[in-house]
């Protein structure tokens, strides 16, 4: 069984994620396993573009999504689970891969839209998460930003 399993959320898509929340619990209880759950914060890229910031914008970002990371934590896992978060800055997938070294994580489950032309042209940060990982990656594909407004 998977002893610690790492759950990517994407907190502008929070929908997108919920089936992939499912299954993390439902094998994190099966193995009595720890959850991590995590989100990266998109970082300033070049230096160039960090200089338009306050020095304090990042931290203040980071205290943002703290908030928003235990909250919708709070509101969709269940507190008999251990449940570890970490947020980090920088490129999703290179986040998502560091993470999973640093815990050892023995499963990957992420969330993933149904892909597009433009997604499999350009990849995206699932389809760089199971090219890289080192462990096991579920792939839980949602619906498509199209689909999710056709069915609202």
């Amino acid at each position: 069984m998977f002893r610690k399993i790492l759950l990517p959320i994407d907190l502008q898509d929070t929908k997108l994620a919920a089936k992939a929340v499912e299954i993390a619990i439902e094998q994190a209880r099966c193995g009595g396993a720890e959850l991590h759950i995590m989100t990266v914060v998109p970082g300033f890229g070049l230096p160039i573009v960090a200089s338009f910031f306050p020095d304090s914008a990042m931290e203040e970002a980071m205290r943002t999504v703290a908030r928003e990371l235990k909250a919708y934590v709070k509101a969709n896992i269940p507190d008999d689970l251990a449940v570890r978060l970490k947020i980090l800055e920088g490129h999703a997938a290179e986040a998502v891969l560091d993470q999973a070294k640093a815990i050892e994580a023995d499963l990957i489950i992420i969330p993933s839209h149904t892909q597009n032309l433009s997604q499999r042209m350009l990849g995206s940060c699932a389809a760089s998460v199971v090219q890289h990982a080192a462990c096991p990656v579920l792939v839980v594909k949602g619906a498509s930003p199209g689909e999710a407004r056709r069915r609202a």
